[in-house]
């Protein structure tokens, strides 16, 4: 090999193995980012569903006591019938 095509090819060597090296890390930065951006989006996403089961619980209590006063209404009515008729 000629002496000055020495150094051109091996910078082209080095620069190769230090873009795939590069690419590599910049690669696997984005994948941490994303992974950390997709956990805070999911955190995010839990926070709201439990705060929704707590109004759906405090529904479903108030939807009970209505009913069972619904059901004491129902037995005094049904008394009343059973006294008049």
């Amino acid at each position: 090999m000629a002496a000055y095509m020495y150094m051109p090819t091996l910078l082209l060597i080095l620069s190769t193995v230090l873009i795939v090296f590069g690419m590599k890390y910049v690669s696997e930065a984005l994948q941490a980012r994303s992974r950390a951006a997709n956990e805070r989006s999911f955190r995010l996403f839990a926070e709201d569903a439990h705060a929704i089961q707590s109004q759906h619980v405090a529904l479903l209590s108030s939807i009970q006591s209505s009913i069972s006063d619904i059901g004491t209404r129902l037995g005094q009515v049904e008394r009343i019938l059973k006294e008049v008729g």
